[in-house]
């Protein structure tokens, strides 16, 4: 497995997404209190990025900008239309205060 740090923890706001490239991947990192999620950047609707959307706190999920469908940021699966496909779900931690992100698994199966 090949994680990389994204960045350190105190560097993403609670409540906050920010987009990191990962072994040539598109990455948004959501961080909801001290724990983090990594979706796939890009909104399986429209070719638009996920992370200039909106982090949806008490639901974990987070909203595509362009169109409104909020995606869970455990599974992947979007909760609302119009997505009705799920986006990647990767590896997530808080490692000596550093979000790391594996690539190399795709946790949902999505493409």
């Amino acid at each position: 497995m090949s994680a990389h740090i994204a960045c350190s923890l105190d560097e993403l706001a609670p409540g906050s997404v920010r987009r990191f490239e990962i072994d040539g991947r598109s990455v948004a990192v959501v961080r909801i209190g001290d724990d983090v999620y990594a979706l796939g950047d890009t909104c399986s609707h429209a070719n638009v990025s996920l992370s200039e959307g909106e982090v949806l706190v008490d639901s974990l999920e987070l909203e595509c900008w362009k169109h409104g469908s909020a995606f869970n940021l455990e599974t992947g699966e979007p909760s609302t239309l119009p997505a009705i496909k799920p986006v990647p779900v990767y590896e997530a931690s808080v490692i000596d205060g550093n979000i790391v992100v594996s690539v190399d698994t795709v946790l949902n199966g999505a493409n």
